[in-house]
């Protein structure tokens, strides 16, 4: 359970306006509708009792918290009591939280899921990114604190010293370090290229666990707010902070926010500003895909870090992978020490969303 719920059902649509240049949405469901029939897919629910057993619920409890802390304090937000995480209720739809909600019971859960191996990347996927922490540069938006937990669904075990990478618009929609068509203001920004913000790679800790700062996304025409994940194996650390990683493991694709939070974010500035269509969580298609398993859910939980949207917000999500699978990147842009770089060699037909 979220701390806020969706509350429109999720619907397949028949059609769905076209994003990211002139990449078709509905051939990527095809595709990965396709993969999934041939692909192991389940919630995290069989692995809630060895992963409690470990230890591993007492360490997310804490850690969760400590992280919740540790952004406020950074930012300088006024602590709450110790019993009070959240300031308000913001469980729009049952009484399970409250103000006085303890720690261990908003900080411990697996109601997550296998997040789907997408088999296409995306047309923004950037090779050869940097290793880092804080990913937000000079974006302006409200600040976000993520938390990720992979977790192997075949052993029930954390997987740690691997590499997780996540990228996302700014607050208007844009992709950094490509130059395409339909990226934001539907006009190639030669300019963009070189551009790192939104963009970071992290190595998980011993309980599988990555954590990024940055800023939360805007929306795009055609598809919902999420930020795009892999993890990667066999990877190479260079010394310049760059990771280089040909192959991946389970392209695990997308995670997403509720409605309700994505529409405090929106009344706020920059994301006033954007002109592009927002498209709900309802009407997306790549999320309908997502949920489409039972105890699959790929929203992230969240806690508002102040009284207001503009402090920011602590967000986490724990997902299962298929270890055993692997697909080699064709990423649609490497990053040099000279600078993005296109790949000659990228299959259009391979990107989307």
């Amino acid at each position: 359970m979220h701390l806020t719920k969706l509350v429109t059902p999720l619907a397949v649509l028949a059609t769905i306006a076209q994003a990211q240049g002139s990449h078709d949405i509905e051939e990527e469901i095809k595709v990965r509708r396709g993969f999934l029939s041939t692909q192991k897919r389940t919630s995290l629910s069989h692995c809630s009792e060895k992963l409690k057993a470990r230890g591993l619920d007492e360490r997310n409890i804490n850690r969760r918290a400590a992280g919740v802390h540790e952004a406020r304090v950074k930012r300088q937000i006024t602590k709450r009591s110790e019993d009070d995480v959240l300031a308000t209720d913001h469980n729009k739809t049952s009484s399970a939280y409250s103000e006085n909600t303890a720690a261990a019971t908003l900080f411990a859960d697996y109601q997550s899921c296998l997040l789907t191996p997408q088999v296409t990347q995306g047309p923004y996927y950037v090779a050869d990114e940097y290793v880092r922490r804080e990913i937000s540069e000079d974006l302006e938006g409200v600040p976000i604190v993520m938390d990720f937990q992979v977790v192997d669904i075949n052993t029930c075990e954390p997987m740690p010293n691997t590499y997780l990478e996540i990228w996302h618009a700014n607050a208007t929609g844009v992709y950094a370090g490509v130059e395409v068509e339909g990226n934001g203001s539907g006009e190639s920004d030669p300019g963009n290229l070189n551009k790192t913000w939104g963009r970071g790679i992290q190595e998980t800790n011993a309980d599988g666990v990555a954590q990024f700062e940055s800023i939360f996304p805007g929306h795009y025409t055609g598809r919902a707010i999420h930020i795009h994940t892999v993890v990667h194996k066999n990877a190479t650390l260079y010394p310049n902070s760059t990771l280089g990683a040909e192959t991946i493991t389970s392209h695990i694709g997308q995670v997403f926010f509720d409605q309700d939070l994505i529409s405090l974010v929106e009344n706020t500035y920059p994301y006033t500003t954007n002109e592009q269509d927002l498209t709900l969580n309802a009407d997306d298609s790549i999320m309908a895909t997502e949920t489409a398993t039972d105890g699959v859910d790929p929203i992230m939980e969240y806690v508002m870090l102040g009284d207001s949207i503009e402090d920011g917000i602590f967000a986490w999500v724990s997902f299962g992978i298929n270890s055993t699978y692997s697909k080699v990147v064709d990423p649609v842009v490497y990053l040099t020490e000279d600078g993005g770089v296109d790949n000659p060699n990228w299959d259009d037909a391979d990107g989307r969303p």
